[in-house]
């Protein structure tokens, strides 16, 4: 039975921890999947990739306000799909093989599914069909999430591709992991989910001249979002492609090679078909999986490996980062808890904490949108007391220019102090916009500092946040 110094289960940000200061340390890497983890592979990077090209796709749609009669012509998924992927597969291929190679003399990877049998006694079943059991002094779990797949009546036993689909005795269907990655561009789809995954795909599929149906159990899409921003998202999408709210699908069939559901919604039942079905509705984390209560390491209500501020478990030696353990399912997060562990599996007598005050996170659909902070529900809800300005695009020369006359960027601050709270934008380049907000609220810069002690670039989309943040109150506090 081989003993490591360090044990690191997922190669998504886990695999960011081996160093030169750990080059002294035996160390394994066990990985069930891809090399790179869910951001490499399916999640963050190929959807981005996806959606400049569905971005390019619709701007003839952008165009006609201004004068400008264009239009698509085709869309060769094929190419675009190829394109993404054999840069994708190949980084990933490219990774397997140094961490497994003569360049890491001291890291032995095991390809294959790891569950823990014991205290810091890990059983993996190799993917070669043999088994190992391996022991450490320290464990990184890093393992990730997977795609959610709510129970309904009729569907396939699991996602996959088109001929394992038709195959099939139940309805086909896809998730995010796979959907990426069909052989051609359907005529329709049908979209079950409201959060961020699905909206995502639901506008690279219309974007591309896809026949959209997105289905939602609640009263609006993103309703994580800021309410204001929720609701004018849900409207857009709905004049884009069909959108079905408070709806829940009962049974799936297959339909010729596609699928049909059994809704039910505010005008009572009904069945809609589409050629391919993708279910977006939210990722779990990989902890009960790995059975981590065997090695002493607890999770909570939802699934998720309890951590510290450290990003320690309650297990001596055995840290967590990303996606198993953090409520922010955001690679930039686990990448920022990457590097925290890191540091303290070198320096454990002088541990640095994790920052999770202020985490920015952004939707790349159409419209885009990004947040910070608290809404304003939270901070109604929690007594907690604001000022707010909400600014709107047109209000500014690069939003004139635009004829945009619906988004805006919405920024709340602490009345007494001017220090930001939160802020929330829906519009072109939302995601970058907020970062001048996400810095001001980590180095605690006042929102009229901001705005009045630099020069902001005119006439530029960042005239959005100078402007909004003049537009609010001064501050009471002396």
């Amino acid at each position: 039975m081989p003993h490591f110094d360090l044990v690191i289960i997922g190669t998504g940000s886990g695999n960011s921890i081996p160093g030169p200061e750990f080059d002294h340390w035996n160390i394994a890497i066990v990985e069930d999947g891809l090399f790179g983890g869910t951001c490499l592979n399916v999640g963050c990077i190929p959807t981005k990739m996806y959606v400049h090209p569905a971005e390019l796709a619709d701007a003839a749609r952008h165009g006609r306000p201004l004068g400008i009669n264009a239009q698509l012509n085709s869309v060769d998924w094929p190419a675009i799909r190829d394109r993404i992927f054999a840069r994708i597969d190949a980084i990933e291929a490219g990774g397997r093989s140094y961490r497994g190679g003569a360049e890491c003399p001291n890291i032995t990877v095991f390809a294959g599914r790891g569950r823990f049998t014991g205290h810091k006694s890990l059983h993996v079943d190799m993917h070669d069909g043999g088994t190992a059991q391996v022991t450490a002094d320290r464990f990184v779990l890093a393992a990730g999430s997977h795609a959610v797949v709510p129970h309904v009546s009729g569907l396939a036993a699991s996602a996959g591709s088109d001929a394992a689909a038709r195959e099939s005795d139940g309805a086909p269907f896809h998730t995010s992991d796979t959907i990426m990655r069909i052989a051609e561009l359907p005529a329709s789809i049908i979209v079950l989910g409201g959060g961020y995954i699905a909206a995502e795909f639901a506008h690279v599929f219309s974007s591309f001249g896809v026949k959209v149906t997105q289905i939602a159990r609640g009263k609006r899409l993103l309703k994580s979002q800021d309410a204001d921003v929720s609701a004018l998202f849900t409207q857009e999408a709905s004049a884009r492609y069909e959108v079905l709210l408070e709806t829940t699908v009962s049974h799936a069939a297959k339909s010729g090679d596609g699928v049909e559901l059994d809704v039910n919604g505010p005008n009572g039942a009904a069945t809609i078909t589409a050629d391919i079905l993708l279910i977006a509705t939210g990722r779990r984390p990989n902890g009960a999986g790995l059975e981590v209560e065997k090695t002493g390491v607890a999770l909570d209500a939802h699934g998720r490996v309890v951590v510290d501020e450290f990003q320690c478990t309650a297990v001596e030696g055995i840290y967590a980062l990303g996606d198993i353990s953090s409520k922010f399912q955001l690679k930039h997060v686990a990448n920022h808890e990457a590097k925290v562990v890191k540091h303290n599996l070198a320096n454990p007598d002088a541990r640095i904490s994790s920052d999770h005050r202020f985490v920015p996170a952004a939707v790349f659909t159409d419209p885009q949108v990004a947040s910070v902070g608290i809404t304003e529900d939270h901070a109604v809800k929690a007594g907690i007391p604001y000022a707010v300005k909400v600014q709107k695009y047109a209000d500014i020369a690069a939003g004139w220019a635009r004829e945009d006359a619906r988004h805006f960027l919405k920024v709340l601050a602490d009345p007494a102090t001017g220090l930001l709270l939160g802020a929330h934008a829906i519009g072109p380049e939302a995601a970058t916009i907020i970062q001048p907000l996400i810095q001001a609220m980590h180095f605690g810069q006042s929102a009229h500092d901001v705005a009045r002690n630099q020069y902001w670039i005119h006439p530029a989309l960042s005239e959005l946040v100078e402007n909004a943040l003049l537009g609010l109150p001064e501050p009471t506090a002396p």
